[in-house]
C-alpha cells in the first residue's frame, strides 16, 4: 500500500546549488532523496513546493513522497536528521492523503529578504542577511511596494529561464502580491527586511524587486519610475539581482490567502 508522507524543511543553501537534484553539484532535493533511499532501500522522487536557487535559505519548504514501507513519519524525521548534514532539518513528518501535491496543492509562499545597510558587517550575519551599505528612505521603498500588491505581470522582475515564454498556456508572468512588506528589525540597527506573501513567484522575482526596490531607496528611481518598470514588462528596465544569501522562504501557504489570515504578520 502506497503511502503519501508530507516533509516540513528548513535548510542553511549556503553550501548547496538550490533545491533541485543536479548531477554535479550537491542540492538540498538531492542530499534528501539519497538519505530517504537508504532508509526506505528504494529509490525515491522527493517533489518539492518549489525552487530555490543556490544559496537560498528555509524555514517552511514543503515536499512530499510516495512510499510504499511501514516506517512511521515520526520515524521518518529522526531517522532524516540523524542521517542529514546540521545545514538540513526535519521539522515535522506526516502523512497526507493521495491527491495532496507539495507544488499543485499550494495556495502561496511567503519570502523574507534581510539586508544590512551599514558600513561594515560583522561575519556572523554575512551568510543570511545581504550587505547593502547606504542609506534607504523608507517612505519611498514603501510607495513603490504600493504599486505591486494586486494582480500584476511581473516579467519586468522574472529571470531567463523561468519559464517558457513561448507557451500560450498557464498564466504567464501574472502573480498576484498579496502582502508586501518593508521594516527595519527591531533587535539589529541597520537591518531592515521585506516580506511578500504572493500566489507564486518567478525566477529570481523576489530578488529582482528587491534590487530594484534597493535603487528606489537610494533615490536613483522615483515611485513613478518603479510603475513605469513594472508595467514595460521589460528586466533591463528593472535593477540588479539582490544576492541570494538574504533571501529566506518562510512558509508554503495551502490556505486561501485572503486578509484575514495573513493581516496579523508582522
Amino acid at each position: 500500500m502506497q503511502r503519501n508522507i508530507r516533509l516540513l524543511i528548513a535548510f542553511d543553501g549556503t553550501l548547496y546549488s538550490g533545491w533541485q537534484r543536479q548531477n554535479n553539484a550537491p542540492t538540498i532535493q538531492g542530499v534528501l532523496e539519497n538519505a530517504l533511499a537508504t532508509m526506505t532501500r528504494t529509490k525515491v522522487c522527493l517533489h518539492g513546493a518549489g525552487r530555490t536557487d543556490a544559496g537560498v535559505h528555509a524555514r517552511g519548504m514543503v515536499a512530499h513522497f510516495s512510499t510504499s514501507t511501514a516506517i512511521p513519519c515520526a520515524g521518518f524525521q529522526a531517522g532524516l536528521n540523524s542521517m542529514l548534514a546540521p545545514d538540513i532539518r526535519i521539522l515535522a513528518a506526516n502523512e497526507v492523503p493521495d491527491h495532496f501535491h507539495s507544488r499543485y496543492s499550494a495556495t502561496g509562499k511567503t519570502y523574507c529578504y534581510f539586508l544590512y545597510t551599514g558600513p561594515v558587517q560583522l561575519p556572523t550575519e554575512r551568510l543570511y542577511c545581504s550587505h547593502i551599505p547606504g542609506e534607504l528612505a523608507p517612505d519611498t521603498i514603501r510607495e513603490c511596494l504600493g504599486h505591486i500588491r494586486g494582480t500584476h505581470d511581473f516579467s519586468s522582475f522574472e529571470a531567463s529561464g523561468s519559464r517558457d515564454p513561448d507557451r500560450d498556456t498557464g498564466r504567464g508572468a501574472i502573480r498576484t502580491i498579496h502582502h508586501a512588506w518593508f521594516a527595519p528589525h527591531p533587535d539589529k540597527p541597520g537591518t531592515f527586511f521585506f516580506r511578500f506573501i504572493g500566489d507564486g513567484f518567478l525566477r529570481h522575482m523576489v530578488r529582482n524587486l528587491v534590487g530594484t526596490l534597493v535603487d528606489a531607496g537610494r533615490q536613483k528611481i522615483n515611485a513613478r519610475q518603479f510603475l513605469d518598470i513594472l508595467a514595460s514588462r521589460d528586466r533591463n528596465q528593472a535593477g540588479p539581482t539582490a544576492p541570494a544569501c538574504g533571501l529566506t522562504l518562510e512558509k508554503v501557504w495551502y490556505e486561501p490567502l485572503t486578509a484575514a489570515n495573513t493581516e496579523d504578520l508582522p
